[in-house]
C-alpha cells in the first residue's frame, strides 16, 4: 500500500520508536505510583521526555510541559480551562473540530462570545480581520497552525504579536505542523501549545500534550489520581500533575521520546523539505488536467497537504477507487473542518486529501499522480 494519509497518522514509525515503545512495556511500571525501580524508572523514562520536548518547542519550564492522549485532548483542557465566562474568543475558519467543538460549548455552556475570521477561496485569511474583530472583552485568540484540508500555515508569530500587543491568552493547535515545522513558543509569543505525537512527530497514537507559558492558569479539566497529595480532596495544584489525573500513557510516552531524538537527529527543516519537495513534484505532474480542482495557496510556506477534486465525482467514490483499484491510501469527505469546506465550496462534495511525509518517496508520489490521471482517462 502507498500511504498518502499523514495528516491523519502517520504509518511508518521510525525503528527507534518502535523498539522503545516495545521496551517500555517490558519493563515500565506506574510513574509516581511507588517507589519500587519500575515505577522510578516509568518516572525518570517521564521526566526525560518532559525535557525533551519543553526544550522541542522552547517550553519556559519543564513542569509546563503537560501529557495529553493527543492534542483534542489537549485543546479541550486549554480552551475549558483557560477560557471565563463571558469572554470573547477570535478564531479562524481553519480550524478543525477539536478547536470549533470545545468553542461552541463554551458559546451554549458559557455565554462565551465568537468570531472567525474568514478565510477566502484559497483557505486564506486577512490578518487585518483580527484587529477588527477585537472587542473590549476579547480574552482570546484560539487558532490552528496549518490547517488540515488545505495545508496552509497561518502566520502564527503575527498572530502571535497581535495577541502579546493586546494583552490576549493566545491558544495554538499544532497537529498539523509539531515535528515538521520548527515551533518557538517565546519567538512565537505562543502562551498555549497544542500538539499531537501520532502525526508530524512520528511517535505512537495516544501520545499528545501542551505547552504552557509563563503566568498561565488552566483549570484542570478531570480530576482523580496524581500519586500526590492523595488526603487533598481537591486536584492538586502544581503543574504538571493539576492537568494529568489518571495513568499517563507511559509506554507510548517513551515512543514520543524517541521520537524527539529522532527529529532532532534528522531536523525538522529537513523533513519538511522533503516532504514539500514530493508535495510539489505531484502537483507538477497532475498540474495539466482539466478535471482536476486542487485547494490552497501553493505560493508560501505550507505544509505537505493537497486537497483536490475530479469533475464533479464525490470524494468517497474518488478515495475509493484509489484505495481498491490503485492501493493507495487517502482520506476523503468532511476531514472534520466544516468552516473551511464551506469557504471552499465543498460542503456536498467533500475533498480527496493525499498527505505526504518522511517516509514517502518520489516513486510513490510519481504512482500516485499516475493514479489521479488513469482516472481522468477513465472519467472521459
Amino acid at each position: 500500500m502507498i500511504y498518502l494519509d499523514n495528516a491523519a497518522t502517520t504509518i511508518h514509525k521510525p525503528e527507534c520508536v518502535i523498539n522503545a515503545v516495545a521496551a517500555a512495556m517490558r519493563s515500565l511500571g506506574n510513574s509516581g505510583r511507588g517507589t519500587h525501580s519500575s515505577s522510578l524508572e516509568s518516572s525518570r523514562s517521564i521526566f526525560e521526555a518532559r525535557e525533551k520536548i519543553s526544550e522541542f518547542f522552547g517550553c519556559p519550564r519543564v513542569e509546563n510541559t503537560v501529557f495529553t492522549c493527543n492534542s483534542t485532548e489537549a485543546l479541550n483542557i486549554a480552551i475549558n480551562g483557560a477560557i471565563d465566562e463571558g469572554a470573547h474568543v477570535i478564531s479562524t475558519c481553519l480550524e478543525h473540530n477539536s478547536v470549533l467543538r470545545p468553542l461552541y460549548r463554551l458559546e451554549k455552556e458559557r455565554n462565551v462570545k465568537l468570531d472567525f475570521v474568514a478565510a477566502d477561496k484559497k483557505g486564506c485569511i486577512d490578518y487585518d480581520s483580527f484587529k477588527t474583530l477585537l472587542r473590549p472583552e476579547t480574552k482570546a485568540i484560539v487558532c490552528t497552525h496549518a490547517s488540515n484540508l488545505t495545508g496552509n500555515m497561518l502566520d502564527i508569530e503575527r498572530i502571535g504579536r497581535f495577541a502579546r500587543e493586546k494583552e490576549l491568552l493566545f491558544i495554538v493547535d499544532a497537529s498539523q505542523t509539531a515535528g515538521v515545522i520548527p515551533i518557538d513558543m517565546k519567538k512565537m509569543n505562543i502562551d498555549i501549545l497544542c500538539f499531537t505525537g501520532h502525526k508530524g512527530m512520528m511517535g505512537p497514537q495516544g501520545t499528545g500534550g501542551m505547552c504552557i507559558g509563563e503566568a498561565v492558569e488552566i483549570k484542570p479539566f478531570k480530576v482523580g489520581g496524581t500519586g500526590v497529595q492523595s488526603y487533598n480532596k481537591m486536584q492538586p495544584c502544581q503543574l504538571p500533575v493539576s492537568l494529568e489525573a489518571g495513568t499517563l500513557n507511559g509506554h507510548g510516552i517513551a515512543g514520543l521520546s524517541a521520537a524527539v531524538d529522532y527529529i532532532n537527529s534528522v531536523t525538522s527543516e529537513a523533513i519538511h523539505a522533503h516532504e514539500d519537495a514530493l508535495m510539489k513534484r505531484f502537483c507538477e505532474a497532475i498540474s495539466d488536467l482539466e478535471e482536476v480542482k486542487i485547494y490552497g495557496d501553493f505560493t508560501q510556506k505550507r505544509c505537505a497537504i493537497v486537497s483536490l477534486n475530479i469533475a464533479d465525482c464525490d470524494s468517497g467514490q474518488i478515495s475509493d477507487i484509489l484505495a481498491m483499484d490503485y492501493d493507495i491510501a487517502t482520506r476523503s469527505g468532511a476531514h472534520c473542518a466544516p468552516l473551511m469546506h464551506e469557504a471552499l465550496g465543498t460542503v456536498e462534495q467533500g475533498a480527496v486529501r493525499f498527505s505526504f511525509s518522511w517516509s514517502n518517496t518520489e516513486e510513490e508520489c510519481d504512482t500516485a499522480a499516475e493514479a489521479v490521471r488513469d482516472i481522468c482517462r477513465r472519467l472521459r
